[in-house]
């Protein structure tokens, strides 16, 4: 180790090698990494990525070593990045392989429900929110400086295992940026690392409805007859349907089989004796 100079350059090509063989020899030992991989120039795609990165450039604190930051992020360095609530561990290739860790403080609560009760009801969905997909002015109290959800430098440390005695390492600035390139693919990961509930920024449903109008009190309703002296009118008093009762069903009466009624008898002609005439003599 030079501990009282610039370690010697190492080619990209040489750095990316030796990551490998790290990532091999971690990889039979049975820990899963998660490279950092950038596809073109651009470290930050997405809505969450981007503010991020903003975020860091925009404080004079970081400024001499985010370039280098910049490099290393592109082309592989950050062969490893967890990130936890609060926390953040990586290996970063360089003359050797560096363990970085940087901590991020929690958003304190009242500055939390300060930002969620500016955000209430712009915000409708867990997908618009995770997309970035939503107005300027949230966009702008989000990121809003030293009162919005980024961390301020007061509000991360960190540590490199390297040599440099800088307050931040290039190996540091790399995973600082390695972090919102991460965002692009997990922007729920920012909720988590600032100990924040992205719940909390959604609008729940039935809030901000009209509350319920409660009905008028018992002195302030009108009866029929205040009704009918008030405007000079009979008002009928609907009656009251008179309930009818259903007469029961009388049973069906038995009935006997029928019969096979018998031909009747032709009436004979009673023959009436032959009158005998007077006999001749």
């Amino acid at each position: 180790m030079y501990y009282y100079d610039w370690n010697p350059y190492v080619p990209v090509a040489a750095r990316r090698a030796q990551a490998a063989r790290a990532l091999a020899r971690l990889a039979k030992k049975g820990r899963q990494t998660s490279p950092v991989v950038i596809d073109g120039r651009a470290i930050a795609k997405t809505f969450w990525g981007k503010a991020w990165c903003d975020n860091l450039e925009r404080y004079s604190d970081f400024a001499n070593r985010l370039p280098r930051g910049r490099t290393y992020v592109r082309n592989g360095s950050v062969v490893d990045l967890q990130i936890a609530p609060g926390t953040v561990t990586a290996l970063v290739s360089g003359s050797h392989l560096y363990q970085v860790e940087v901590n991020v403080a929690a958003v304190p609560r009242p500055r939390w429900n300060a930002v969620c009760r500016d955000c209430s009801g712009a915000i409708d969905s867990l997908v618009e929110l995770l997309q970035g997909r939503f107005s300027r002015g949230v966009m702008a109290r989000l990121c809003q400086e030293k009162t919005g959800l980024f961390p301020s430098p007061r509000e991360i440390a960190f540590a490199c295992s390297c040599p440099d005695w800088a307050s931040m390492c290039k190996h540091i600035a790399a995973v600082l940026y390695g972090i919102g390139a991460r965002l692009d693919e997990k922007p729920d990961l920012l909720f988590a690392l600032r100990k924040v509930a992205h719940q909390d920024l959604i609008t729940r449903a039935g809030k901000g409805l009209a509350p319920r109008r409660k009905g008028p009190k018992a002195g302030r309703v009108l009866h029929e007859g205040d009704l009918s002296e008030m405007f000079g009118i009979d008002i009928a008093t609907p009656a009251k349907p008179q309930s009818v009762r259903a007469k029961p069903v009388a049973a069906p009466a038995r009935t006997r089989p029928a019969t096979r009624s018998k031909k009747p008898k032709k009436a004979t002609t009673p023959v009436r004796p032959r009158r005998k005439g007077p006999s001749k003599r």
